[in-house]
């Protein structure tokens, strides 16, 4: 018993070490898998604005197309700029080594990103850009310090400048109010503003963003909806199964004394 205790708190320590770390105020967001119209905005924006660094290569254009109610076609002729065909998987013509030697690291492939940072980490980190001019592509990000990733929205929403640290930034968010973690009264907000007038108004970037976390979530999981559909019909067969089986025990020990 003792073994055991010690091994659960062994298996915390990595967990309380994370909850002692430095607060981020997020952005809460319903991921909508439903939403073929929101899917498909998010498809689109993903092969213009992400694919020029980062790959998904743990999906296939056609199975995003049938899946988001789109005809293959349709997708060939939008969504793919090289010579791949529509049954091969999201990638991308740079290389590793390649972008190792331009960027430092290779940018991350993106396939699971939904899941390992979740919707909310990356619809807050993707609006958090801030001109920071320390930093080699001129901006830095509230949600992740020293980033290395250039605001490729920047030309849809515009180029923000926070008015308060870093640190502040993280622990009320840049825009909106945040929540103290401790006391959960709300914080004061640091506030942006906009140098430069990008094509979309605030609430409209929002929603481009929106549909691009959207349709991340669901290469992270494409079957989600699947399984939880299939996942329905196997409760209801146990809940119909128990029944048969709790009469069949009713029936064998009814002698039994």
């Amino acid at each position: 018993m003792k073994k055991f205790l010690v091994a659960i708190v062994m298996a915390a320590m990595p967990l309380v070490g994370y909850a002692a770390g430095g607060h981020v105020h997020l952005d809460h967001i319903e991921v909508d898998l439903k939403n073929q119209a929101s899917l498909q905005r998010g498809m689109q924006t993903f092969v213009n604005y992400c694919m020029g660094c980062h790959s998904a290569q743990y999906q296939r254009f056609e199975r995003a197309a049938v899946d988001l109610g789109m005809k293959p076609e349709l997708v060939t002729e939008h969504m793919i700029f090289g010579d791949q065909k529509v049954g091969e998987q999201m990638t991308i013509s740079m290389s590793k080594e390649d972008a190792g030697k331009w960027f430092g690291n290779p940018p991350p492939d993106l396939t699971l990103e939904a899941r390992l940072r979740g919707p909310d980490w990356i619809y807050t980190y993707l609006r958090s850009f801030y001109v920071d001019d320390s930093r080699p592509w001129g901006v830095n990000n509230a949600v992740f310090k020293d980033v290395g990733m250039p605001n490729v929205l920047a030309s849809l929403q515009g180029i923000q400048v926070a008015t308060c640290s870093h640190e502040e930034m993280a622990l009320h968010g840049l825009r909106g109010e945040g929540v103290d973690p401790l006391t959960n009264l709300p914080l004061t907000s640091c506030s942006s503003i906009v140098k430069g007038t990008g094509q979309l108004k605030p609430e409209e970037f929002d929603k481009v963003v929106y549909d691009l976390v959207n349709f991340m979530a669901y290469i992270g999981e494409p079957s989600k909806l699947d399984s939880h559909r299939i996942g329905m019909y196997v409760l209801i067969f146990l809940a119909f199964f128990f029944v048969i089986a709790f009469a069949l025990k009713k029936e064998y020990w009814k002698d039994v004394h």
